[in-house]
């Protein structure tokens, strides 16, 4: 008999710490935390008591909001910390800050930065389990669990779904974590974009397949997700131009066709409309980008309720 999984106190830095058995529990979980959210009252008193702080460094609006409605829905106490407001703007070191957060009392640390590996110096400084909303490049492991879900959710069994997921995969941290868990779980992922903007060796470290052309990667894809281009880079030259890269990798009628006739349309947001996807696909019937953001409410509420051990 297999045993239950354990989260209490555990950190999540990224999918490669969970084992495939893990990811399918959190989704199970969060299965019954969106059954929550569809009711009436929403508000469950799980985690009375606790303290959820959003130790935001960088900017975000879907996904800061989405981890304090979900620590509000499980009845949590959340300290919102945002760095345009704060003492880091008078130097003081994320060290300090942590220490001042932690001195009032927080459980629960959900936090994003610019600077890869902050979540781990979080946990170091305070003790505390650490959720990582996001740390520069290296990964976005709940995104990576909501996408995952919402992919479940519709079709089922994962195991051997080709997603192909088309875009600036360079800086993308969503596609990193994506890569890990899906693989995890037995999934055929392909991913897509100009040579300039495809880091070397992904087959070697992720055992994914490379394409550069749209119309070989499309082909024969369960799920399409397109990543947003990011034009805050835009100025390493890394690609000609933005009308370049739409030409080649625009997501459209005219080449989501490539892909199985009810293939389901996916992107992390925020959409650069009419550059990596048009309004056509992106308000398509097969597409699923609203309900990605309804269901990154239920992953991290499962999160939070296993971590801090709430109580049914």
């Amino acid at each position: 008999m297999t045993s239950t999984p354990q989260f209490l106190g555990r950190n999540v830095y990224d999918l490669d710490d969970y084992s495939a058995e893990e990811i399918m529990y959190i989704l199970d979980a969060a299965k019954g935390m969106k059954e929550i959210n569809l009711r009436e009252y929403k508000k469950i008193p799980t985690l009375r008591g606790k303290t959820v702080c959003t130790l935001f460094v960088e900017n975000s609006t879907r996904t800061r909001m989405s981890f304090e409605l979900a620590a509000n829905r499980l009845s949590a106490d959340v300290v919102s910390f945002q760095a345009s407001i704060s003492a880091l703007q008078k130097g003081e070191s994320l060290q300090d800050t942590v220490y001042t957060l932690d001195a009032m009392g927080i459980d629960l640390y959900c936090i994003r930065h610019s600077s890869p590996g902050s979540p781990q110096m979080v946990h170091k400084y305070s003790g505390k389990p650490v959720i990582n909303g996001g740390d520069g490049r290296h990964a976005h492991p709940t995104q990576a669990l909501l996408d995952i879900f919402s992919i479940w959710e519709k079709l089922g069994d994962l195991n051997g779904l080709k997603i192909t997921i088309v875009g600036d995969i360079l800086n993308s941290r969503v596609v990193r974590s994506n890569l890990i868990g899906m693989k995890k779980l037995g999934m055929e992922v392909t991913v897509c974009g100009p040579r300039t903007l495809m880091p070397g060796n992904m087959e070697e470290i992720y055992g994914c397949r490379v394409e550069y052309n749209l119309r070989e990667a499309l082909s024969d894809a369960d799920i399409v997700m397109g990543l947003r281009m990011q034009m805050e880079r835009m100025t390493d030259g890394l690609f000609p131009s933005l009308e370049e890269y739409s030409k080649h990798y625009v997501l459209s009628k005219d080449t989501i066709k490539y892909a199985k006739k009810d293939a389901l349309i996916m992107h992390p947001g925020p959409m650069n409309r009419g550059v990596e996807i048009l309004p056509e696909i992106a308000d398509s019937n097969q597409s699923i980008i609203v309900e990605q953001v309804a269901n990154g409410v239920a992953v991290r509420m499962a999160l939070m309720f296993l971590i801090l051990g709430g109580k049914a």
